[in-house]
This record gives C-alpha cells, sequence and structure tokens, in this order.
C-alpha cells in the first residue's frame, strides 16, 4: 500500500470512530431520559432494572452540628485506612482528623474471614492506643466507627450488610454471604476493643456525606475515578420497593450502582464489544467500560492497534506492546492529550516508553491525541447526561416558579480530578445541557473523601447517643 493510501485508510479508520462515538445534544438527553426511566424501575422493584438503586439505610445526613470523636474504616482495595476525627460542632467543624494507611499482605487476600478482619481489628486497635490530648470520647460512651466498604453488598439496616462477593483480588469464600459488620465486630472483641460500628457505607455515599457536611445543597455525589459510581437523596416515599417505616427524616440515601447503566441509546463501537467480551465481567457495567479511568486508556489503545494493523500506522509490523490490554492507563492518555509542546514531545515519549514505539512523526502524533479527544470526549458528556438524569428524577433541571433552590453534586475521584480536559468537558456539557438560567443553580463541586472522612461522619449522624445530646 503506497503511504498516501495507508493514511487515507487511517484515517478513514480515525473518522469512523470519531461518528460512533458521536454524542449530539439530542442523543444525551435521550441518554439523560433513558436513565430517568431506569431509575424509576430500580426503585419500583428489586431486580427491575440494570440499576440496582440499592436502600442504604442511611436516613441522616450530616448537618454540621455533631460533636464527639468518630472513628471510621475505609476498606476498599489492597490498602485500608483508619481515621479519627474530633468534630466541634457549627462553628468548629473539623476540629482535628488523623488516619493510618495499612496495607493487606496479599495471603490475607485469599485467606480466611477470621484471619482478614483479626489482622484489621489489630490495626484499628493500635491506632486508638494513639490517642492525644484533647482527643477522647466522653466517659461510659463507647467509642464508634463508620465502616466505609467497597464491596458488593446487601445492606439490611444502616449496620449491617451481607458480602454478595469479592471483587478487586480478593477471594475469601467463607466471608461471602456473611454480615460484614458482624465478621469485624466479632474480632474487635476477641482482641477487647470496644467499639461500636454504627454505619456501613460505600465510598459514593461517604462522598454525598462529606459533600453535605459542608454545604447543605448537595443533593447527589458522583465518583469518578477508576470506577464509576453515583448516590442520591431520594424522598422515601418515592421508593415503591421500601416496605419499611418511613424515616422521621423523610430521607433516604440510594446508592445507583450506576456503572450498570445501559440503554440502546449509547453510543458503543466494535472495539467497545470487543473490550466489554474480554473483560471479566462481559455484559456487566457497561456505562462504567466507557467513562470511567479503568478503561478509557485501552479504548484508545484499540483503535491505534486497529490502525497499526490495517492502516500500517507505525510501520511494517504491527508494535508487540500495542496488543497488550491495559497496558496503556488512563493517567497516560490524560498526558498525551495534554502536551501543548509544539513538537508534541510528552505523546512521543509516552508511546516510546509505554508502547515502545520510538520516533513517531508530528502527523501520528496528532492523530494520537485526536483520539484521546473522542474518547475522553464521549466520556465526560455521558457523564453530564448521566447527572442530568439524576437531576429530572428529582425535579431540579428546570427552573420552578420564583425558585432560587441551588443544587450541589459533590464530584470525586481520579479522572475528574486530574483529567482536566474531561472535567472541563463534562461541566460545559451539563451547562449546555441545562441551559444558561437552570444551570446558573446547579454547581459541581469537588468533595474530596479520598480520606473516608464522610464514614466518619456518618457514624456520627447515626450515633447512638444522639438523643441525650440534643
Amino acid at each position: 500500500m503506497r503511504s498516501s493510501g495507508r493514511w487515507a485508510r487511517a484515517m478513514a479508520i480515525l473518522r469512523e470512530f470519531e461518528e460512533k462515538c458521536g454524542t449530539p445534544i439530542a442523543k444525551l438527553r435521550q441518554v439523560a431520559d433513558a436513565m430517568t426511566v431506569e431509575m424509576h424501575a430500580g426503585l419500583a422493584s428489586e431486580g427491575g432494572s440494570k440499576l440496582k438503586m440499592i436502600i442504604s439505610y442511611v436516613d441522616n445526613l450530616p448537618t454540621g452540628d455533631e460533636k464527639g470523636l468518630f472513628y471510621a474504616l475505609d476498606l476498599g482495595g489492597t490498602n485500608f485506612r483508619v481515621l479519627r476525627v474530633q468534630l466541634g460542632g457549627k462553628d468548629k467543624r473539623v476540629v482535628k482528623q488523623e488516619f493510618e494507611e495499612v496495607s493487606i499482605p496479599p495471603h490475607l487476600m485469599v485467606g480466611s474471614s477470621d484471619a482478614l478482619f483479626d489482622y484489621i481489628a489489630a490495626a484499628l486497635a493500635k491506632f486508638v492506643a494513639t490517642e492525644g490530648e484533647g482527643l477522647h470520647v466522653s466517659p461510659g460512651r463507647q467509642r464508634e466507627l463508620g465502616f466505609t466498604f467497597s464491596f458488593p453488598v446487601r445492606q439490611s439496616s444502616i449496620a449491617s450488610g451481607s458480602l454478595i462477593k469479592w471483587t478487586k483480588g480478593f477471594s475469601i469464600e467463607d466471608a461471602v454471604g456473611q454480615d460484614v459488620v458482624g465478621e469485624l465486630t466479632k474480632a474487635m472483641e476477641r482482641i477487647g476493643l470496644d467499639m461500636r460500628v454504627s454505619a456501613l457505607v460505600n465510598d459514593t455515599i461517604g462522598t454525598l456525606a462529606g459533600g453535605r457536611y459542608y454545604d447543605q445543597d448537595v443533593v447527589a455525589a458522583v465518583i469518578l475515578g477508576t470506577g464509576t459510581n453515583a448516590a442520591y437523596v431520594e424522598r422515601a416515599q418515592s421508593i415503591p420497593k421500601w416496605h419499611g417505616l418511613l424515616p422521621k427524616s423523610g430521607d433516604m440515601v440510594i446508592n445507583m450502582e450506576w456503572g450498570n447503566f445501559r440503554s440502546s441509546h449509547l453510543p458503543l463501537t466494535e472495539y467497545d464489544q470487543v473490550l466489554d467480551a474480554e473483560s471479566l465481567n462481559p455484559g456487566e457495567q457497561i456505562f462504567e467500560k466507557i467513562i470511567s479511568g479503568m478503561y478509557l486508556g485501552d479504548i484508545v489503545r484499540r483503535v491505534l492497534c486497529r490502525m497499526a494493523e490495517e492502516a500500517d500506522l507505525f510501520g511494517d509490523t504491527v508494535p508487540p506492546k500495542l496488543k497488550i490490554p491495559f497496558i496503556l492507563r488512563t493517567p497516560d492518555m490524560s498526558a498525551m492529550h495534554h502536551d501543548t509542546s509544539p513538537d508534541l514531545r510528552v505523546v512521543g515519549s509516552k508511546l516510546k516508553d509505554i508502547l515502545d514505539i520510538p520516533n513517531t512523526s508530528l502527523k501520528t502524533r496528532k492523530v494520537v491525541i485526536e483520539l484521546c479527544d473522542i474518547v475522553a470526549t464521549r466520556g465526560a458528556r455521558l457523564s453530564a447526561a448521566g447527572i442530568l438524569g439524576i437531576l429530572k428524577k428529582l425535579g431540579r433541571d428546570t427552573m420552578k416558579e420564583g425558585d432560587k433552590q441551588n443544587s450541589v453534586i459533590a464530584l470525586d475521584g481520579g479522572l475528574y480530578e486530574h483529567y482536566t480536559e474531561f472535567r472541563t468537558c463534562l461541566e460545559s456539557t451539563l451547562k449546555e445541557l441545562l441551559g444558561a438560567e437552570v444551570s446558573d443553580n446547579i454547581v459541581i463541586k469537588h468533595s474530596n473523601d479520598g480520606s473516608g472522612i464522610g464514614a466518619a461522619l456518618l457514624a456520627a449522624s447515626h450515633s447512638q447517643y444522639l438523643e441525650e445530646d440534643s
């Protein structure tokens, strides 16, 4: 193939991909409407939708009035974090916070439930022993802990839930189906640590709590990181599948598990279909696979691989490393996308260092940036459509007569925080979808709950001692 013919073929692959990834405003509205419809379906009955719409049993979000010393434990991967906060009420807020990160030895990730929870309880006891001056619970009171557990759980109350399955490299068979709070509590009792778990939550709900603590207008939280999820505050009477007593507050936090959203309106390409088919969970988490950090870089790699095979983009042979799944990570994609040097040297060095592709031409580097842009733009615009779906469900997507209510969405996660082009595109797309007038009242706020402080705040707002203090 002559070089002009090869280049034309490369361009054809790029343009076709761009077209299939298209997210015109009309399509985004269809996606938002589909999200709202699925939210209704998921609230109406168990298994009524791809969206699980899990009832979290969190019916009291923090107000800022909470006082006292509270602990949090955040277990969601190969490390866990223990944290304590001293809360001083409305004026003082977080007086002091201290945390410690502990890595989990690999053998404990595949051992027994007792072994894992004994290890965690021991680390917690060690941390409690370092309580300093002025950091003490009131005499005669139990220490209280918020437990962020970022694995799939079937929640049965604010402080109990059974493990559905492990993910992220954990495989502890005897813990599946067990109440994780019970397992932790038994381990604490075995070493004589007197502590009560007063809230079991996932990281998205922690972000919502952390956001609400500082701003009472926060109505939802979205995490855009390696994975993605959203949680929001629903009126309890709008949850047909809820059969318990209506909570005093009238509110209930819903964990959407929105990564599992799917709709015929999502702009999926052949590359997405193959990525899904080859993944660990085919047919699941389709929304996550086109918008979250774990996958964006790999979509770029797959298109580059096609261009290398069919248009000799990188010479006569396909660079072997280009065939390795997930070798191109989203942080590297982001670095290339943000390259503003005249010769695109960041793109050049990333291709060389990660994929062993030396001395690429400027026009090849420009193609790589354009690919990054297509993939990131699709992800960001679909994320914005998802947020619009939540706002529609809450009736906050239009202006009400004489209504100046602000709606704040708390966002967290590395993708949102560090991938500037993605963040900017998400925010401008949401403005475009809402229109100038409404978007003045909708605020996206970075709520960094990286430390897991949200869980400690939920332990405070669900404390067993609340009645005596008020």
